[in-house]
């Protein structure tokens, strides 16, 4: 593993669960977290919301106090995208340790 890799993982995880309870809170429901690890020394991790609407990356001005999650996915992970559910959606990221 590389230095600083864990901490990757670590930081998209972050940026995509904070997206979930910002933007994909529903009362009375709930988002999954799954992370698995397999032999091509990938990280998956997914979290999936109840909320609507799919989440883009934006352009946040550098006074901005947030708009800038998914940008930080988008750099740090090998690849990223949505997952469309009936209820909600699932967002992915995959990381290399």
């Amino acid at each position: 593993m590389e230095p600083g890799s864990a901490q990757v993982a670590l930081l998209v995880l972050s940026e995509l669960t904070t997206n979930a309870v910002r933007h994909g809170r529903v009362p009375g429901r709930y988002y999954e977290v799954r992370i698995a690890y397999d032999a091509e020394k990938l990280i998956g991790i997914e979290v999936t919301d109840p909320g609507d609407g799919l989440p883009v990356i934006t352009d946040a001005t550098p006074e901005a106090e947030s708009g800038r999650g998914l940008a930080i996915v988008a750099a740090f992970a090998e690849a990223w995208g949505v997952r469309e559910r009936v209820v909600g959606k699932t967002v992915w990221a995959r990381v290399r340790l």
